[in-house]
């Protein structure tokens, strides 16, 4: 029983003090200490009864009892306290004092006026609440009381001193230099009651300005030379270390003065602070438009205020305050400052949370920003929380949704599992390139497979690849087609030679005649790249086995994709730019013209133009299943455009002059006697042909004419198709044409000669 009173009641005190870590301040050490139970940080100051004097003992405990009883944001957080007949220990929130934190910040490059201005703020505040809320007395106010948290928040300490206004500090506790003699070169030139009761701590607040800016005070006379004091700050400045006592203002109404507009603490720094404290009694939209505006202010914050002050607000803004995808921007700026691990247990779990919102705002700015947390999404969350959640984007009735999610794709493919990248994500590609309305979502679609085809496994590559490409060639949308050209050509090391000659080649060869230069081009630099893979394989067999080693490899792991080929686009954005001026080119041709002015501009991909182009892509009946197979690779290369069927029919009905292959079976042709042998400048001529008969054009009535423009028929005999001696083949084109348009024309009369007039009510008979 004796054992228990015999305790000592430091060891079941519940804070651990860390050892070296000690600092003085006045009469007690600060030591960093920590929780044993939770192992949170805090400081813990110290006073040793044995080695103090009498009246340091009643200071200490003074203190000790004060620190109890006082509660405000700006004073030093009481947390726990023991009080032995050895020692008093006193344990408030983590801090430092003032001078090592501006030592440390000198050592960075110096704090700033805007950190100097809130402290200040802070301090100000602080002293008007005990004066004029608690008419109390700090008479302790200087450098040494002051010290400041993780956040760079400044507090007020040093209560040792501190009496109420109505009785004399001089017969109630020792005064400051009683205690420490070097201490008289702070305390006012006036008698302790010679001006308004405010008047020492006023004073003192000068100097501890004075100090802040200038280093440690070396005599009172110093106070007149104003050093680096800033000039917004000199006026007030002055006022607090006026020789009249009575003249010297209220801390309340010097801190009204500081904030008036021009003053030193009327910045964005001070007004962010103050909405943030009372953040929690603004209007929704209050706090909307200060989100909104703190992204920008954020770049010039300390890093120390913005991790340990505006993110936790942040964090709360959207756990409780339902704030929205407007706190995302802040958020992740304010994460650039965080570690690793920290990034992992503050922000990662409010995105997770915040994928499952239906907001579709939030859902279209995380899309968008998701390259700046990635790094940090674990795979299992990843498949598990986040992609049954993003695949809702495409199906979305919102375009710029369907995009983005596409975009994302590009970021999420090395993270997903075998099941979620080869099965549910092809699922959705196949639906969006085969259904998708919007023609750059078709095309971005298509990017996107190109690029995460490291990704899928062997089986899914030799299943999807081809079939996918070849169905973009085949888009009405140019920008689709190139994109399915380079998609073959980024993906080149996953054909075998048999693949590449039999289905790669004869689809690239397709588009060697199309309208479009561009498709053109890419189309050419395509087909050299895969023969000259052939050419390597044919002069040297023994090469097969190097050429074809990626066909049946496994996914590769992230960061190991395999890049695009030179010429190839580069990334999603570039090729949905390049998509909108294939649109423009394509709308043009058709007849449409740009408008001249700015508010007359309208959405390209609402056009009547691309609506034709739309509905004769959605349908035409690809893939119902939404599903890519081999199987089915016949019906999908069998339908096209409608400037497509002209173009495959022609060259379908057309056969050889009977002089130049009478050897031959009926029917049968040789590709060397087509129009490839005619000479350079005869060629460039028939891709112009090409071209005009592959584009509708308008005519006299309503919409498109069912009519190919100069269609070339099956009775055509070789000598006009070679052209006239007196014409050439333009001008014989253009004649065809024109002749071919006067007799529509007159059928068109003829009908409507023999319909009559109709009467009102009259009966057509026939």
């Amino acid at each position: 029983m004796w054992a228990f009173f015999a305790r000592d009641p430091v060891k079941d005190f519940n804070y651990e003090i860390l050892p070296e870590t000690q600092e003085t301040s006045g009469i007690w050490t600060l030591h960093r200490g920590k929780r044993k139970t939770g192992g949170d940080p805090v400081s813990v100051f110290v006073y040793e009864v044995s080695t103090g004097t009498e009246e340091q003992t009643q200071l200490a405990k003074a203190a000790f009892k004060r620190m109890k009883t006082l509660r405000h944001p700006n004073i030093l957080a009481y947390v726990d306290g023991l009080e032995t007949e050895k020692s008093l220990y006193l344990v408030t929130e983590q801090v430092t004092p003032l001078t090592a934190h501006l030592k440390a910040q000198s050592d960075r490059g110096g704090s700033g006026d805007l950190e100097m201005s809130w402290g200040f703020h802070q301090i100000v505040k602080a002293l008007s609440f005990l004066v004029n809320d608690c008419h109390l007395l700090h008479n302790n106010l200087g450098i040494w009381s002051v010290f400041v948290d993780r956040a760079g928040e400044w507090k007020l300490g040093g209560l040792d001193h501190m009496t109420p206004e109505n009785e004399d500090a001089s017969t109630s506790l020792p005064s400051a230099k009683a205690v420490h003699s070097d201490m008289d070169k702070y305390d006012p030139p006036e008698s302790p009651n010679g001006g308004e009761k405010w008047a020492g701590d006023v004073w003192r607040l000068g100097c501890l300005i004075w100090e802040v800016f200038n280093g440690p005070l070396p005599r009172t006379s110093s106070l007149r030379s104003l050093g680096k004091i800033p000039k917004a700050l000199v006026p007030h400045y002055c006022e607090l270390v006026g020789a009249n006592a009575r003249a010297r203002p209220n801390p309340a109404r010097f801190l009204q003065n500081c904030r008036a507009p021009g003053g030193f603490l009327s910045n964005s720094f001070v007004e962010s602070n103050l909405f943030l404290e009372e953040i929690q009694i603004k209007d929704p939209a209050e706090k909307h438009q200060f989100f909104q505006d703190l992204s920008e202010n954020l770049d010039s914050f300390p890093e120390d205020f913005c991790k340990h002050k505006v993110l936790p607000q942040l964090l709360t803004a959207f756990e409780f305050g339902n704030a929205g995808a407007v706190v995302l921007t802040p958020l992740f700026k304010v994460g650039k400052f965080l570690s690793a691990e920290e990034y992992q247990q503050k922000i990662i779990p409010v995105i997770v949370k915040m994928f499952s919102s239906t907001d579709r705002a939030m859902r279209i700015r995380l899309l968008q920003q998701m390259e700046q947390f990635i790094q940090y999404l674990n795979d299992a969350a990843v498949n598990s929380q986040i992609f049954p959640h993003v695949v809702h984007g495409f199906t979305d009735t919102n375009p710029a949704i369907r995009e983005q999610t596409v975009k994302s794709m590009l970021l999420l493919a090395p993270k997903l599992n075998e099941s979620n990248v080869n099965q549910e994500l092809m699922r959705h590609f196949a639906r969006l390139q085969a259904r998708d309305e919007q023609g750059p979502i078709r095309c971005n679609t298509t990017v996107c497979l190109g690029k995460i085809a490291p990704y899928l496994n062997a089986g899914t590559r030799q299943r999807v690849l081809i079939s996918a490409f070849s169905r973009a060639t085949k888009d009405p949308f140019p920008a689709s087609r190139a994109a399915g050209v380079l998609g073959f050509a980024a993906t080149h090391n996953y054909y075998s030679v048999t693949e590449s000659a039999a289905r790669v080649l004869p689809t690239l060869c397709t588009l060697a005649v199309d309208p479009d230069k561009n498709v053109r081009d890419q189309a050419f630099k395509a087909i050299k790249s895969f023969l000259t893979k052939l050419e390597t394989v044919s002069e040297d067999p023994t090469k097969l086995a190097e050429i074809e080693k990626d066909v049946m490899s496994s996914a590769q792991p992230a960061g190991a994709a395999a890049s695009w080929a030179g010429w190839a686009v580069t990334g999603v954005s570039s090729l949905t730019s390049k998509s909108y001026m294939f649109l423009f080119r394509s709308l043009c041709r058709l007849g449409w013209h740009p408008p001249q002015k700015q508010d007359e501009l309208v959405s390209l991909a609402s056009s009547e133009a691309v609506k034709k182009q739309s509905s004769d892509w959605s349908s035409s009946g690809w893939d119902a299943d939404d599903s890519w197979s081999n199987e089915k690779e016949a019906d999908i290369q069998g339908q096209s455009s409608p400037g497509e069927d002209r173009w495959d029919n022609d060259w379908e009905g057309r056969t050889a002059p009977a002089t130049k292959s009478a050897a031959l079976p009926e029917g049968v042709r040789l590709a060397s006697e087509y129009d490839w042998d005619i000479k350079e400048d005869t060629q460039t001529d028939f891709l112009a042909n090409v071209s005009q008969r592959a584009t509708p054009t308008p005519t006299v009535g309503d919409g498109w004419s069912a009519e190919p423009a100069g269609d070339w028929g099956a009775e055509e005999s070789w000598e006009s198709v070679g052209g006239s001696p007196g014409l050439s083949k333009t001008e014989l084109a253009k004649k065809k044409r024109e002749e071919r348009r006067k007799e529509l024309e007159a059928k068109r009369a003829e009908r409507k000669a023999a319909k009559g007039p109709l009467k009102l009510g009259a009966r057509k008979l026939d």
